[in-house]
């Protein structure tokens, strides 16, 4: 067996808390990205060991593949309706649980679920704790329609934003521009820096040809991070107190051949 990596071990860690939280009947946000796919790994585990019911409702076509091959049950979320729970990776995160999401593109879905739910759980590996967001890119979700045209425009948002720096770039994979699952494009805004982070979510929101930005603001309820050890910081918004558990004894890893 290869060994792990510390960032596998972290993200492994903090995806192992985060599923403890979730309850047999509960319905569940199920997050995008690296560290998303530790949870979903680990809800599949316990839906076969403890016959945990649940159900889940996707943010992305990723994420409901992996999700079904794990055997968790999937809805929608106008069948759905509130959420009891979603759990999600984070790109960046601050001491007020403000968040940069959207490294994986599917920001809008992710919003849409987590405002959806009673609480949010973001899991990360430690270094995604940051004194001030922005060092991360922030993706913004436009539509393709004029897309140049949006982009000057926040060009001119950001010209009086408080960040240190403004480098927008269309993201393109292989073949051209990444297309979401919505169909839309994806700008990502190298600031370095961002001072208000709810004060540039509101300007960005209200440019034409702006779908959602990558901003998770007043959003996020607890933040779950893992360390390369396999101590795990849980903070909760609620009292901002910040628990850290002990390393987990060795277990066989479910993640193996993940």
């Amino acid at each position: 067996m290869p060994d792990r990596s510390p960032m596998e071990i972290a993200k492994e860690a903090a995806a192992l808390r985060a599923c403890e939280m979730v309850e047999d009947g509960m319905r569940i946000g199920l997050g995008t990205g690296s560290t998303a796919r530790f949870v979903l790994r680990r809800l599949g585990q316990r839906v076969r060991e403890e016959r945990l019911s649940v159900v889940g409702v996707p943010t992305s076509d990723e994420t409901a593949r992996i999700a079904r091959d794990e055997g968790i049950a999937l809805t929608t979320l106008e069948e759905a309706g509130r959420l009891d729970l979603t759990i999600d990776g984070a790109d960046e995160a601050d001491a007020q649980l403000s968040l940069i999401k959207g490294g994986g593109g599917a920001l809008l879905r992710e919003k849409i679920v987590a405002t959806a739910s009673e609480r949010m759980v973001a899991v990360a590996d430690a270094s995604k704790r940051v004194e001030a967001l922005g060092a991360f890119p922030l993706p913004v979700e436009i539509v393709a329609f004029g897309w140049t045209v949006t982009r000057d425009l926040i060009v001119e948002v950001l010209r009086g934003a408080d960040v240190l720096g403004y480098d927008i770039r269309l993201r393109e994979v292989v073949g051209g521009p990444l297309v979401t699952d919505e169909g839309h494009r994806i700008l990502d805004l190298h600031l370095r820096r961002i001072g208000n982070p709810r004060d540039l979510a509101m300007r960005l929101n209200m440019v034409p040809g702006v779908v959602e930005t990558g901003l998770f603001c007043d959003i996020c309820d607890v933040l779950v991070l893992g360390h390369g050890d396999g101590r795990v910081e849980v903070t909760d918004v609620l009292d901002r107190k910040t628990n850290e558990a002990p390393a987990e004894p060795d277990v066989d890893n479910v993640f193996a051949d993940f």
